[in-house]
């Protein structure tokens, strides 16, 4: 048996044949890109940011403005493909048309997945184009909604939903025709508590939601306990967490990111769709409070869009006045400014007293100190 070996450069990749006596085969043993290398992007760099955001925009897609983690595979000194992820969603994740059908995707996938692992984290979500749907799919992605030709969310749970879904029956009892209120509450104030007890007396029962993204200064454990204190009297009301299917990173990370107007309205859009089709029937939420947004143009922009999409699917959607104090509507972030002010005494008239409590308790004392720290 004679074996011949030799490299074809101009496909770069090698080729074993073996020959025998008897008939001619040829096997592939192996075969791979030798110029293609993984390199991880140097956040620090602005050269290798630039590059990054040509290449994104080359593809049609936009550099985003949370990525904490960003996988790049290089030829030469080119960009072949690209994947990056913040939290539990992965994103930015591209490849180059030269590139194509080899197995690039799934390889940054793979890594991407790989490292969101290492970091504990193991629900994961991807956004994407719908034309690309099917290649996440085949990555072990399973859509949860689809915004027409703009955008479509995946997780890798086939049942991630449902197990939410279930968790949200075990704590609502009775499905009685209901309300449902969505608030961050960073903190809890007395303009949050003045629209859950408006909603708490026409309603027999009242879903409130609280988001559970941290991306907020007071944590999320410590809204949602600020909350449960604060409507501890109100007996009609179930208090939900958000988890990751309201408001949250994976589902509207526009309302962090304050990103341009197309995106907000597609993430807007999604969001929507998943309470709409998820939450509302499974717990037969017929109506949705919001309160009016004097500041934030983004908290408007979503009670717009509510407005109109929410009753074409049979939900109610009611927009109560801001409670003021002394001509300033009461606002969580009207409480952080007092606070890093040092006006502790304007404060106390912002909140209810279990929220005021805590601002003054020893726990409190880092939050209290990043505040002040914030220009």
């Amino acid at each position: 048996m004679r074996i011949l070996s030799f490299r074809l450069q101009s496909v770069g990749c090698v080729i074993l044949f073996i020959l025998t006596s008897m008939q001619k085969t040829v096997i592939i043993m192996a075969m791979w890109m030798e110029h293609l290398r993984e390199e991880i992007l140097n956040p620090t760099s602005e050269d290798a940011q630039r590059k990054l955001r040509d290449f994104l925009k080359r593809q049609g897609l936009r550099i985003d403005h949370q990525i904490e983690y960003t996988l790049e595979i290089i030829d030469g000194s080119d960009i072949a493909a690209t994947g990056s992820f913040s939290g539990s969603v992965l994103k930015c994740i591209a490849v180059d048309e030269a590139y194509k059908d080899q197995g690039l995707s799934a390889q940054i996938v793979s890594h991407l997945v790989n490292e969101e692992y290492r970091r504990g984290r193991a629900h994961l979500f991807i956004y994407t184009k719908p034309v690309n749907k099917q290649i996440f799919k085949d990555l072990g992605f399973y859509p949860i909604v689809e915004e027409s030709s703009k955008a479509v969310l995946l997780e890798n749970r086939w049942d991630g939903v449902q197990q939410y879904q279930q968790e949200l029956l075990q704590e609502s009892g009775d499905l009685v025709p209901s309300a449902a209120i969505v608030m961050n509450c960073n903190p809890f104030t007395l303009g949050h508590l003045h629209l859950i007890e408006h909603a708490a007396a026409v309603w027999e029962k009242v879903h409130l939601f609280v988001v559970w993204e941290d991306q907020s200064i007071f944590p999320s454990d410590v809204r949602y306990r600020l909350v449960e204190e604060g409507v501890r009297h109100l007996a009609n009301v179930v208090l939900h967490k958000g988890k990751d299917y309201i408001i949250s990173g994976a589902t509207f990370p526009s309302y962090f990111l304050k990103n341009d107007e197309e995106a907000a309205s597609t993430h807007i859009l999604l969001d929507l769709k998943i309470f709409s089709q998820y939450i509302a029937p499974l717990l037969n939420i017929q109506k949705r409070y919001i309160g009016q947004e004097p500041s934030c143009d983004l908290t408007r922009r979503y009670n717009t869009i509510m407005k109109k999409i929410l009753p074409s699917v049979g939900i109610e959607v009611e927009e109560i006045p801001r409670l003021l104090w002394k001509g300033e509507a009461i606002s969580a972030s009207a409480v952080r400014k007092y606070i890093r002010l040092g006006q502790m005494d304007k404060v106390k008239k912002l909140v209810p007293d279990t929220t005021y409590q805590f601002l003054l308790s020893m726990e409190a004392g880092e939050i209290i100190r990043r505040i002040r720290e914030m220009s």
